[in-house]
């Protein structure tokens, strides 16, 4: 049984597919909790080397180790089925993959046909500019932008290749284009400490959400020294703005606040400081091939073998099945020592 109509590239058929729809029981894992919510990496490759997320200089994967848009688009449509209503595309960097557009066009036959509720993307912005009216027309309707900085000097510090003035441009473009824009900045302690009022207002002068991120013990990622515990953030953020609680939830790690009088919305992702495993309801396909149930464990499952080892999709989505079923309980990063490491880089599992 194929769950996916053949991948054309880039013409795609005016007509939804139809593929059968599995049990949502089947994406129910061992602690109760449904997983709707599929982060797929479509590539390695990035056009800046932000010091948390990967080593200076980089050693990208062989073509041949990247899943094809083919086989991404049979295994997404293959989670789509099963029941994930949430796509999230993400890298590496995933507007420096070639042809990309390509892969959004064809996962936007899932919003027609009403099986995928949301397909949207995390990006850093330097792309953004030439691809946002195209993604608009996909039918993403909102971008995770990470930017940690809105100081030049210190974005080419940061980022060690980049250049902010692309970035802002693409964010300028996304909101022409009509979408959504949230961004997400990393904590860094001794480093973006000082524009902590700068950025906030910066968000909420152009209605845009905002979201700070712990640095989590991955790969390259940088030492406890740059740790800046959100608990702190946040009462600084206090003694200038008043922050009312909220119980929205995405389903995911972000807890938010509003800002009393004007509304902005605030997020804090803690692993380290206040763990948010209750409620996680993702998973995190590499663009290798590899399901990572958590970001903060080492198992895996691949799929690259499935997809390209067999024709038909019963035994994809079985692994896949399997797979959730194993989704543990929760991560393994260590909030007293800072620990749990995890080897692979924040590139290689996708953002």
């Amino acid at each position: 049984m194929s769950l996916s109509a053949p991948f054309r590239q880039p013409a795609l058929s005016a007509s939804p597919v139809l593929v059968p729809v599995l049990a949502p029981a089947a994406l129910v894992d061992a602690q109760a909790r449904r997983v709707s919510y599929l982060r797929v990496s479509v590539t390695d490759r990035c056009d800046l080397r932000c010091s948390y997320c990967m080593a200076e200089k980089m050693t990208f994967l062989p073509r041949a180790e990247v899943l094809s848009l083919e086989e991404l688009d049979r295994i997404c449509s293959a989670f789509i089925a099963m029941g994930v209503e949430k796509l999230r595309v993400t890298g590496g960097e995933p507007l420096v993959r070639r042809d990309v557009m390509a892969f959004f066009r064809a996962m936007a036959r899932h919003l027609r046909s009403g099986a995928l509720r949301e397909l949207t993307l995390t990006t850093n912005g330097t792309q953004l500019e030439r691809h946002a009216e195209e993604l608009a027309a996909c039918g993403v309707r909102r971008v995770n932008v990470s930017l940690d900085t809105l100081d030049a000097d210190k974005f080419a510090r940061i980022t060690r290749l980049g250049s902010l003035a692309p970035v802002l441009a693409g964010i300028s473009a996304a909101e022409a284009a009509g979408l959504r824009v949230k961004i997400n900045a990393v904590a860094l302690k001794g480093v973006n400490e000082d524009e902590l009022f700068a950025l906030t207002d910066w968000c909420g002068a152009r209605g845009f959400d905002l979201t700070f991120i712990e640095v989590m013990p991955m790969g390259a990622g940088l030492g406890a020294e740059r740790f800046w515990p959100l608990s702190d953030l946040r009462s600084r953020l206090e003694s200038r703005y008043p922050l009312v609680e909220t119980a929205e939830t995405s389903g995911g790690p972000a807890r938010y606040v509003r800002v009393d009088g004007t509304g902005q919305k605030i997020g804090f992702i803690t692993p380290l400081s206040h763990n948010f495993c209750a409620s996680c309801n993702r998973v995190r396909l590499s663009c290798t091939g590899e399901l990572f149930s958590c970001l903060g464990q080492t198992g895996k499952t691949d799929l690259r073998g499935l997809v390209r080892g067999a024709p038909e999709d019963d035994g994809l989505c079985a692994a896949i099945g399997r797979a959730i079923g194993q989704k543990t309980g929760g991560h393994g990063f260590d909030p007293v020592t800072r620990g749990g490491e995890i080897a692979r880089m924040m590139s290689h599992t996708g953002g």
